[in-house]
């Protein structure tokens, strides 16, 4: 079984019209069936980092999934060379906010000291690492979607933020992109890989990037190119599992 996640029914239309068998589960949408031979759930989750850690804890208990795949849309730094539609796969996640604001700064967890997560003896602070074969995988499985009649889709790998206030200038852009060296911003994956930590259970986290992390501004977005695009590769990173 491989469980599935994203923060919205947008996110996941591609995969809700092939899984037909739906339930509700503690107010959560769940969706189970077949996909290129496997074994398949997934949940829309609800957006931010609790409703995440919700659905994950609910994926990971109710069904032991091998392996679990985070997908949905979100927004690249400037520097990251990625453009609107593009895709990003996660090496590692990070906690944006999680730590103290100090009169030099913004300082991390381990400056307080105490870990997030221990697992194994080692102790997690704001950085949760993600599997790197299956996000090789995930990279290798764009060249089967990209197609001429689209256009050319570009993907990066890089370090994740995960916020839970959108940045919505420039300015706060480079700011988080020069401080944790990062790529590309979103609301639930350091949630989801903190969970995945603690249980054992290997997780890719795919993102179709919507926007260019800076001034504000709807016009220049694109959400549902952003999230076909992820989804398209995600059905192919199933293929190829």
């Amino acid at each position: 079984m491989i469980a599935l996640i994203s923060s919205v029914p947008e996110e996941g239309k591609l995969f809700t019209r092939q899984l037909k068998k739906k339930s509700i589960v503690a107010g959560k949408h769940l969706y189970k069936g077949r996909i290129h031979g496997g074994n398949v759930v997934y949940m829309v989750s609800g957006m931010g980092k609790t409703n995440a850690v919700h659905g994950a804890t609910i994926l990971l208990e109710k069904f032991s999934p091998s392996m679990l795949i985070l997908f949905g849309v979100g927004g690249a730094y400037p520097s990251s060379g990625l453009r609107v539609g593009d895709i990003a796969v996660a090496e590692k996640e990070l906690y944006g906010d999680e730590g103290v604001m100090t009169g030099d700064g913004f300082l991390g967890i381990e400056f307080i000291g105490i870990p997030l997560a221990v697992k194994g003896g080692k102790k997690y602070f704001n950085e949760f690492p993600l599997d790197k074969e299956l996000a090789g995988k995930a990279l290798g499985s764009l060249m089967s979607v990209t197609q001429p009649s689209a256009g050319s889709i570009a993907a990066g790998s890089g370090r994740f933020v995960t916020v839970s206030t959108c940045t919505g200038t420039r300015k706060r852009a480079l700011e988080l992109q020069k401080r944790f060296g990062s790529i590309c911003e979103n609301m639930e994956g350091a949630a989801v890989a903190h969970i995945c930590t603690l249980y054992g259970t290997p997780m890719i986290e795919i993102r179709g990037i919507s926007n260019i992390v800076g001034d504000r501004n709807s016009a220049k977005w694109d959400i549902r190119l952003a999230a076909e695009n992820c989804q398209e590769v995600v059905m192919e990173v199933l293929k190829n599992l």
